[in-house]
């Protein structure tokens, strides 16, 4: 048996551990409330783009990496299944990270018919498009330094854009041998045009609403089909930001200028398409489903003020 004086020296170790440990964790929790204070950005608009800035990159990193692994591990590490699920997944996380504070947006042909529709305002419009691209490019950094001995190896020393070991796939989107341009570009139109309408049925308060919190996977979803369904003849980019923020890094990172003159100056065709396909997604949207739920919607409305209208009259009357 322990003698007393044990016992009390064991509580007094037990007390004196207890007391250290709040004393350190209050002081660890004043130090991350001033960093918090000192880090935290009080205008708004910068912290919703730092939001897209970061869900882009998290979209590319996991996106543009399982075409990486794929790819550089010659389809031991993955299949063409594996990428879209992956880059719809990326979507799922990429919204969820951003989307409290900026809508996770992603791509500047979603905040191009946001601001069509007149849901966000334009001065948010150039000022996202140049932080998704940049996230983006930060993306394609990531995975440049995750696979760098593997981007070597594959192509034996070179960094090749198109033809035998290229790997400036893994980063942008290229066409397909049969591809022309003008194919492309109806590509791309109706592969965005498709994801817009899908996306305004998601956020659409009078349709039929999807329960909240599964927002994000829901669009996750509708990338997931357009990949397997869409994915052929370019790789479905579908996102101008997602496309051109990896090219510019390849260009810079030793690829070179090819990734731009490559197949006929294809790069136009995945940062001008998905603009028009937008406009396309809008019209259709609006034009067979928006505008007919918004006027039953005020039809219902008028309906319940004259109504309300009546009952007060009645009950007027009736005093």
């Amino acid at each position: 048996m322990l003698s007393p004086d044990t016992h009390s020296l064991l509580d007094h170790t037990a007390t004196s551990r207890k007391y250290y440990s709040n004393h350190m964790m209050r002081g660890q929790k004043e130090i991350l409330e001033q960093l918090a204070g000192t880090f935290h950005i009080q205008h708004v608009l910068l912290r919703q783009a730092l939001a897209e800035c970061l869900g882009t990159l998290i979209l590319v990193m996991f996106g543009c990496g399982s075409v990486a692994q794929m790819l550089l591990s010659e389809g031991s590490h993955g299949t063409f299944l594996s990428v879209n699920l992956a880059f719809g997944f990326a979507v799922t996380l990429a919204i969820l990270v951003s989307g409290q504070i900026s809508g996770g947006h992603l791509n500047p042909a979603v905040t191009f018919t946001l601001c069509l529709l007149g849901r966000e305002p334009w001065r948010k419009f150039l000022l996202f498009c140049f932080f998704q691209t940049l996230g983006a490019f930060l993306g394609a950094a990531v995975v440049f330094g995750m696979y760098y001995d593997a981007l070597w190896d594959f192509g034996q020393g070179q960094l090749i854009v198109v033809g035998k070991n290229a790997t400036a796939g893994i980063f942008a989107t290229y066409p397909a041998k049969h591809l022309t341009l003008v194919n492309g570009f109806f590509d791309q139109i109706i592969g965005t045009a498709a994801l817009i309408v899908c996306i305004l049925a998601i956020v659409d308060p009078h349709n039929n609403p999807v329960p909240k919190g599964l927002e994000a996977f829901t669009v996750g979803f509708v990338v997931l089909v357009i990949g397997l369904s869409m994915g052929f003849n370019s790789g479905y980019a579908v996102n101008p930001a997602r496309d051109l923020g990896p090219r510019i890094f390849t260009a810079v990172a030793g690829w070179g200028g090819e990734v731009f003159t490559a197949n006929t100056y294809w790069f136009f065709v995945p940062i001008c398409a998905p603009f028009f396909g937008a406009v396309v997604g809008v019209l259709m949207y609006q034009l067979m489903i928006g505008y007919h739920l918004e006027g039953e919607e005020k039809q219902e409305q008028r309906e319940e003020e004259e109504r309300f209208k009546l009952s007060n009259i009645t009950t007027n009357n009736d005093a």
